[in-house]
């Protein structure tokens, strides 16, 4: 038995009645780097202890850093006392019980090496991408020698320095779990991420970064390479005004795409409410039919996740397959509201159900038969390149409706190639529509992920291929944002 679970048992004692108690031991660390140097060096080593109490059908938390039976004792007190004015201000709630104990599946998602948190580690990571980026800016690079689509007269090549910049990351986070109705649970992840931003004496920006559940998976001379040839492809930003283009995502942009969704379709809470991007269209065709979708928490390449926060097994579930609307997730509260035969799907975030409801954790969308970004970009005559979007807003939730502006590595496509920069235009569109009109989709599906990670240390990711769209909106270059 891990001393995490058995503090959550200690934990649970402390509370009377229907209780559930979560520990969350996170260790990780952190490197920030600018200007091809290091900048900031982070730790942490933070215990946590939930308790999470059932009164009249609603759930009270409160959490504590101390493990001392005092300290236990005043936090199931704060949480019984925070359920109790819940149901008596509120009267009968909608949580009906935490859940009854299932086996969950094992995972390969714990990695020895990246949990010894090595800060040597990290530090090589910096040296190679520095290397790399200084490498890539003071050499012309064959056609395909980074990984970016476009022709050997274009190469990228620049005799001048360029900066790298961004950060490296690595975690190891185990969850226990013990709940008055018998669940006995715990889990241990490991995560590593590191994102690169190259930058030009001009200014110009490139992006790219890595996620994994091992430190030693990622490329940090790679990433370096990739981010410096986009910022210092040659040639004038060209400008587009606004309208509707034909675009090549790479993976890093689908995954807001898939972030959107996750906020405004798959959320059960919200459809059932009727404030869902796929409310009354389930068994309808949604996006194209090649788009087949699935949150699916053992699929290799994610950060797995063996049970979610009320301790319900995770298992592998179809969102949309084929491009119809095919189930969307719920936690024991939204399940509730449902009615009828509805039940968790395992996605609660916090014990109770959060507030805004369940999501997604683990998108994975199934890849196609294009064998790169070159053969993605082949039959676009004039089109946009994207490697990321930044600033993700959702504006109407019902129909998925979103704005974001492009960032770091936008480019022309003229003819099938990259032919020169692009000044960032700013996209005003629904998520769904951009993938209803998905014409192709990489073969290779890469994991994606955000990586700052502020708060609570929770890595999740989404595995998605480069996609091409067309007739996707752009409402206004960035300048003119």
């Amino acid at each position: 038995m891990s001393d995490a679970l058995e503090l959550a048992r200690r934990a649970l004692a402390a509370a009377r009645g229907d209780a559930l108690a979560t520990v969350t031991h996170e260790r990780s660390t952190m490197l920030r780097f600018a200007r091809s140097r290091p900048t900031q060096a982070t730790s942490i080593d933070d215990l946590t202890v939930e308790i999470a109490v059932l009164r009249g059908g609603h759930v009270g938390r409160a959490a504590t850093n101390r493990v001392d039976d005092e300290a236990l004792a005043d936090t199931a007190r704060t949480a019984t006392l925070a359920a109790e004015a819940a149901a008596a201000s509120a009267g009968e709630g909608h949580y009906p019980g935490f859940p009854t104990p299932a086996p969950p599946r094992a995972h390969e998602g714990f990695d020895g090496e990246t949990a010894q948190l090595d800060p040597a580690v990290g530090g090589e990571a910096l040296r190679a991408a520095f290397d790399a980026g200084e490498r890539a800016a003071s050499t012309s690079a064959g056609e395909g020698d980074d990984g970016l689509p476009r022709t050997a007269e274009v190469a990228a090549s620049s005799p001048s320095p360029v900066e790298i910049g961004g950060i490296w990351t690595a975690g190891d986070v185990e969850t226990a779990i013990a709940s008055s109705t018998g669940v006995e649970l715990s889990d241990r992840v490991t995560d590593a991420f590191m994102k690169t931003i190259a930058t030009a004496p001009n200014g110009r920006t490139g992006y790219t970064a890595q996620s994994a559940t091992a430190a030693g998976a990622l490329d940090p001379a790679a990433l370096a390479t990739r981010a410096t040839a986009k910022a210092t492809h040659p040639g004038e930003p060209a400008t587009l005004v606004p309208g509707e283009y034909t675009v090549v995502l790479e993976p890093h942009a689908v995954l807001d795409l898939l972030w959107v969704l996750a906020e405004t379709a798959f959320d059960g809470l919200a459809h059932v409410e009727g404030r869902g991007a796929l409310s009354g269209k389930l068994g309808l065709r949604v996006v194209a039919p090649a788009i087949n979708l699935s949150d699916s928490p053992r699929f290799p390449g994610t950060l797995p996740r063996a049970f979610d926060a009320e301790g319900v097994p995770k298992a592998p579930l179809p969102l949309i397959q084929d491009g119809v609307a095919h189930r969307v997730v719920h936690d024991t509260r939204s399940a509730a509201i449902a009615g009828g035969a509805t039940d968790t799907t395992g996605h609660a975030l916090v014990a109770g159900g959060q507030a805004a409801g369940p999501r997604p954790t683990n998108l994975v969308l199934t890849g196609g038969g294009a064998a790169d970004e070159d053969e993605i970009c082949a039959p676009v005559e004039r089109g946009i390149y994207i490697t990321r979007l930044w600033y993700a807003n959702v504006l109407r939730p019902t129909d998925s409706l979103f704005t974001a502006v492009t960032r770091d590595g936008t480019f022309l496509i003229e003819d099938g190639q990259i032919t020169r920069p692009l000044e960032d235009m700013r996209i005003t569109d629904s998520a769904l529509s951009i993938l209803s009109h998905v014409q192709a989709l990489g073969a290779r599906s890469v994991l994606t992920c955000d990586g700052e990670l502020y708060g609570r240390r929770f890595a999740t990711g989404s595995v998605c291929p480069p996609l091409r769209a067309d007739g996707v909106r752009f409402t206004s270059s960035a300048t003119q944002a």
